[in-house]
């Protein structure tokens, strides 16, 4: 299988709904390498293991698999020839322990599960191995009844211990030593007995500076009085950390005696926790084993797709049997891609060793190659539109299937001119067809589907339409056509019955009617009408009311052919109708007699400059030239 089969069709997704139910890493790991088997026997086998699994979780409260961890590295650990640390020895421990905890278990469950019960017969206790972990080990710590001699040298060390702390405390309370010290207390500093002193009386104590306070403040000094005694204790405390040291080398060398019956136990370990991980995941969607075979014939009976939800419509689906193809169509949304998807993960869940949702008779084959087409493959990355990829995608699928594989196509053809795009389809559901593949295709071309009728190893199947609401049903039929939803629904928005005789004739000959419309009966344009109170013919200087704007303005330009006047509205001139404007004021009644309309128009810079060249202005002459120098220059 290519990684896009497992993409589009969401197996990642549905390993990690297994993964949920495994009590370890060790199960979740297996999963994660987990892929679907093109080998018939190898896939019994696996259903085998998960019906027996289930029919165990039926009769069993409780499968002893809890507690189990991960020890891979800690293995790691021991093949590269380190010693083990107390904690890591522990979690071996508790694995051996599990390991002959569901080796008990699985003793006496021939009956209900004979091949499970077979893989426990490989399986190694180590009770002397847990033993000796868990008198050396408490609380991940390795404890003084360990050996005799650790025994002694802890004793040595709390005797020695309280021979410095009683000298220290002596030194705390003597009262020549008072004013020296900064904190009256014991201070431990690189496991070394200190006392805090004022960092000015350093040199009047006797005794070995250990450590300086941040600040400089305060030094932790060693009193000679006990440099003897630390000098012992840190010399006991390496004995101490030898003989620890020891007691570790010879448990992990224990364990790597048996290193290769451990790892065996580990195998059949992850095996258990995947096996029971699919088993709950069954038993989660009432699932069952389905029949399987090896010559492409699939039947689902009321199955669902693992990763809808629970009250998704069921699913019943035929092929390989009296039809190697099979064309689906039907309305957008209506459930086409849903039932390849269903089709698809059904088959790699069952190759993989999962049950399926669904009922008794369910049927699935095993094959050699499952691919798919389905969605926008468009690739920024290359510039291939969406066209060019499922073409590109077909091509790369030729290549490599064989006579033994399941072909799923979404929309096939689409994406192109409609009469190439169903010409160039037909051609490869032909090509695959004639490889022996099992192919089942979604389309909205009609020239597919009646192909598809005449082919006597194709079959047509729709996707049920609720003609009375309008809404899809969810349901495949096979052998029966998609009606034209198109019309349907047109028809139940009240579209003409003309039109609808004609879409349908139309659909069904390609006889369309080119026959041009008479002259009389085609409307000329004509200007919109003013109404008769709008009709006022506004003049230059007019102050208007912009209704729609909520302004005022001056009308700048009269009323045009199409009834526009152009106004001065806030320092900018715009373009408005008649119906959008009121008169407020006539320009008659704003002005004197005589005055200079057009001066309304022009700013005040513009006006002064004007005024200043009339009057022979010098300055004013000088700014036009360099204005003028300006422009030319550039």
């Amino acid at each position: 299988m290519n990684k896009m089969t497992y993409e589009k069709l969401q197996y990642i997704e549905l390993k990690e709904m297994v993964k949920n139910h495994c009590v370890s890493g060790l199960g979740k790991a297996l999963l994660d390498r987990l892929q679907p088997s093109t080998q018939l026997n190898v896939v019994k086998i696996r259903l085998n293991e998960t019906t027996e699994a289930r029919n165990l979780l039926n009769a069993e409260n409780h499968i002893p698999l809890k507690g189990i961890s991960n020890v891979g590295y800690q293995i790691e650990k021991l093949e590269k020839g380190m010693i083990l640390e107390p904690s890591e020895l522990v979690a071996i421990a508790d694995f051996l322990r599990g390991c002959r905890n569901i080796k008990k278990f699985m003793n006496d469950k021939e009956f209900f599960a004979p091949t499970l019960h077979a893989y426990a017969h490989s399986m190694t206790e180590f009770r002397s191995i847990e033993e000796d972990i868990q008198f050396v080990i408490k609380g991940n710590m390795v404890v003084s009844e360990a050996s005799k001699d650790l025994k002694r040298i802890r004793n040595q060390i709390v005797k020695t211990e309280s021979k410095i702390e009683e000298r220290l405390n002596k030194f705390l309370k003597s009262g020549a030593n008072k004013e020296f010290i900064q904190e009256f207390f014991i201070s431990k500093k690189d496991d070394r007995f200190t006392i805090p002193i004022k960092a000015s009386y350093k040199n009047q104590v006797a005794g070995t500076i250990v450590e300086v306070s941040s600040k400089g403040a305060t030094v932790f000094i060693e009193p000679a009085s006990v440099t003897k005694l630390n000098v012992e204790l840190a010399s006991l405390k390496a004995e101490e950390s030898m003989e620890v040291y020891q007691l570790l080398a010879t448990l992990t060398g224990t364990i790597s005696e048996e290193l290769k019956p451990i790892k065996i136990n580990i195998e059949l370990i992850s095996q258990y926790d995947m096996i029971f991980a699919k088993a709950k995941f069954s038993k989660s969607m009432d699932a069952i084993e389905p029949k399987i075979n090896n010559h492409g014939y699939i039947q689902l009976k009321g199955c669902k797709h693992p990763l809808l939800p629970q009250n998704s419509v069921p699913l019943d689906f035929e092929i390989g049997k009296d039809y190697r193809s099979l064309i689906i169509t039907g309305p957008n949304a209506g459930g086409k891609t849903v039932v390849l998807k269903t089709i698809g993960i059904l088959t790699l869940a069952v190759m993989s060793g999962f049950h399926v949702a669904g009922k008794e008779g369910t049927e699935l084959a095993v094959l050699d190659q499952v691919f798919v087409d389905i969605g926008d493959n468009q690739s920024i990355e290359n510039a291939l539109s969406t066209f060019s990829s499922h073409m590109k995608n077909i091509s790369e699928i030729m290549g490599t299937l064989t006579n033994n594989s399941l072909l799923l196509f979404d929309e096939i053809g689409s994406g192109t001119e409609p009469n190439e795009g169903a010409a160039l389809a037909i051609a490869i559901l032909e090509e695959f067809y004639q490889m022996g593949c099992i192919t089942v295709a979604t389309t909205h071309y009609g020239e597919i589907k009646r192909y598809s009728e005449i082919h006597s190893d194709f079959m047509n199947a729709a996707m049920q339409f609720n003609s009375e609401t309008l809404e899809p049903k969810y349901k495949l039929l096979i052998g029966q056509s998609g009606e034209s939803n198109a019309l349907w629904i047109a028809k139940k928005m009240d579209v003409r019955e003309k039109v609808l005789q004609k879409a349908k004739l139309y659909i069904d000959t390609k006889d369309y009617d080119l026959e041009r419309v008479q002259e009389g009966k085609i409307k000329k344009p004509r200007k919109a009408a003013v109404p008769k109170e709008a009709l006022y013919e506004f003049e230059v200087g007019d102050k208007v009311k912009l209704t729609e704007l909520n302004g005022y303005g001056i009308v700048y330009k009269k009323m045009d052919s199409y009834n526009n006047v152009v106004v001065l509205f806030e320092d900018t001139f715009i373009e408005v109708h008649v119906n959008r404007m009121e008169l407020e004021i006539k320009a008659i009644d704003l002005y004197p007699e005589g005055y200079d309309l057009n001066s309304l128009f022009v700013s005040y810079e513009e006006r002064k400059l004007k005024r200043d060249l009339e009057r022979g202005s010098k300055k004013a002459l000088k700014n036009v030239a360099a204005d003028i120098r300006k422009k030319l220059g550039e």
